[in-house]
């Protein structure tokens, strides 16, 4: 009798175990309900009582004065005082010193020398500034070439860029997007912005300026030029960004794609794990198994490049004024992440940027960050979203019935599969992997990216919305 007593204890026990690990399973993975934000939250400086906005679009013009670039060739000229990097070592400790002394040196006698050069091509596409929530937001409006307006279904696309890039990593992506194609009936007029707190926009004034408060930005500055509906396209935290517009405000997106497919909620990440065994069941081909898998070795690949990331997470403002002060330090600090990201084997190379990205393009992205002085700026975004005002929205696991497109670099961060991305996004329109590419896709490879995104939208099927 008492042998039958103690079985039934254990079975009722490990019965309460099982049911009471099936409620928490069940509480952490369900869908959640979609959070309610201020839209119209004020973020400029002071209490905004009496604040009254200015809806007027200015022209935006870029001019730095002579002086400025005297100065930094000064700055540029200063004996350096950097330690040899270690025998046998490329970049593996960092960015490589004896690159950055190259590197400085072309900065200051070649890329300042024709500077008016430069900052005529930053000039080249038409852009304005506008107030939004009481921050100026600086921003790329580009509308469909003539002809491909005449002869095509022309739809408005917003951009999205992260850190450490800027609006110029679409500065040749852009034309292609509003010229008339061949391979397409679509063209697009294109608003590009730089990110609050990122190049010529300007920073919020208070704590709790996350992904979420930023997507409510962004949409708004959409509706101001009088788009109700449009498409996203972004990488890094522009695709967080765009994704967190998607979530939040559904009615107003045609369709969002990401070249940076990334999902952190518990089930994504159980998902995970769970495919990290049983790869060829969750891939539509064994060739791209490297784009995710093994698991153990992605998570140690981030672990080991996101020193930058707790660095400006946890103290933003201790980084930010050496970056700001010093523009070698900032130089190295960027340019480390740009060869980095020109992927195995080749990222160990000199001649990587040179190679993958132009070294125009790289310092051009290096001025917006020395000329904005938003070195400490931008790195605040990261302690915000790591905060947990916006870690208890859990957008990830807030469902969104907007089409979405994936794009996988293969040398881009670690994405999730189809799979994962499905708990998110059930409508899952359009996948592709790429075995080249890396993480700034739009600045590397844009005829690859515009070719993705085409097809993408053509799977929308917009002419059916």
């Amino acid at each position: 009798m008492k042998c039958l007593i103690v079985f039934g204890l254990i079975v009722a026990f490990v019965g309460a175990f099982i049911g009471f690990g099936y409620l928490k399973f069940t509480e952490l993975t369900r869908p959640l309900p979609k959070p309610q934000l201020d839209a119209n939250r004020y973020w400029g400086p002071g209490d905004g009582k009496n604040y009254v906005p200015d809806k007027k679009i200015y022209d935006f013009n870029l001019q730095v004065p002579q002086a400025e670039i005297d100065d930094l060739r000064q700055q540029l000229n200063r004996t350096l005082r950097l330690t040899a990097p270690l025998d046998g070592v490329n970049f593996e400790y960092g960015f490589n010193s004896h690159a950055l002394e190259q590197f400085v040196e072309y900065w200051r006698d070649n890329y300042l020398t024709k500077w008016s050069t430069r900052e005529a091509y930053f000039n080249s596409l038409r852009q304005y500034t506008t107030e939004i929530q009481g921050l100026r937001i600086h921003f790329i409006h580009e509308r469909a070439s003539e002809e491909a307006a005449a002869t095509k279904k022309v739809y408005p696309v917003l951009l999205l860029h992260g850190w450490p890039g800027s609006v110029r990593e679409f500065y040749e992506f852009i034309p292609i997007l509003t010229m008339k194609s061949n391979i397409t009936d679509y063209a697009f007029e294109v608003v590009a912005p730089s990110l609050v707190g990122y190049g010529w926009s300007d920073a919020a004034t208070r704590t709790g300026f996350n992904a979420a408060e930023m997507a409510t930005v962004m949409r708004n500055l959409m509706l101001r030029l009088g788009h109700k509906e449009f498409l996203v396209q972004g990488g890094d935290w522009g695709s967080i960004i765009g994704s967190n517009i998607a979530t939040l405000y559904p009615e107003n997106v045609l369709g969002y794609h990401s070249n940076m497919c990334l999902l952190n909620s518990p089930l994504a990440i159980l998902k995970g794990i769970y495919a990290n065994y049983f790869p060829e069941k969750y891939l539509p081909s064994r060739f791209f198994i490297e784009h995710h898998f093994p698991i153990w070795e992605k998570y140690m690949y981030l672990l080991q490049e996101s020193g930058y990331f707790h660095l400006q997470a946890t103290k933003p403002d201790t980084i930010g004024a050496a970056l700001n002060s010093n523009p070698v330090a900032l130089a190295a600090y960027i340019l480390e992440k740009f060869q980095t990201s020109t992927g195995p084997g080749l990222n160990k190379d000199f001649g990587a940027i040179i190679t993958v990205y132009t070294l125009e393009a790289v310092l051009d992205n290096l001025m917006v960050y020395y000329l904005t002085n938003s070195a400490t700026t931008a790195g605040r975004f990261y302690a915000e979203n790591v905060a947990k005002p916006y870690r208890d929205l859990q957008l990830d696991r807030v469902q969104t019935p907007v089409p979405m497109g994936c794009a996988r670099f293969r040398n881009d961060l670690p994405s999730v599969t189809d799979w994962q991305l499905r708990d998110k996004f059930p409508n899952l329109k359009h996948s592709r992997y790429f075995q080249q590419g890396g993480h700034f896709a739009a600045l590397e490879m844009p005829p690859m990216l515009f070719n993705d995104f085409i097809e993408f939208v053509e799977n929308i099927g917009l002419d059916k919305l």
